[in-house]
């Protein structure tokens, strides 16, 4: 596959994703896309995933460890992409729902949150 985009941002993530798959490939013997369709992964397996990679990342915060925050988010959305695969939709068709829902939010940020008007 030839990435044609000339952002360099995302050919670094799209290079990281490729060298994590390749430790994945090693590791378990099997791409993801053969666990998914060999159903060696079944739901309750993606939400440890999701569990365990959430874990890492709070790690991370709270030692404000930036390279340790970016691999962990990094994690989080190779099994999110993952999931929603085996869910038959795709990520940006996920991602695309939520910012239809949250652009019509309305609030302020206080103190670095978003805090929503009430409905």
């Amino acid at each position: 596959m030839k990435i044609k985009t000339e952002d360099k941002i995302v050919q670094a993530v799209l290079r990281k994703m490729d060298q994590r798959s390749l430790i994945g490939q090693k590791k378990y013997g099997a791409t993801m896309m053969q666990e998914i369709e060999g159903q060696e992964k079944d739901l309750n397996r993606f939400l440890i995933d999701v569990q365990e990679e959430a874990g890492e990342l709070a790690k991370a915060l709270l030692k404000d460890d930036q390279p340790e925050v970016i691999d962990a988010i990094g994690d989080m959305v190779v099994v999110l992409t993952n999931l929603a695969h085996q869910r038959g939709v795709y990520i940006e068709t996920c991602i695309q729902s939520a910012y239809e829902v949250i652009n019509q939010r309305t609030g302020k940020m206080i103190n670095g949150t978003f805090v929503k008007d009430e409905d």
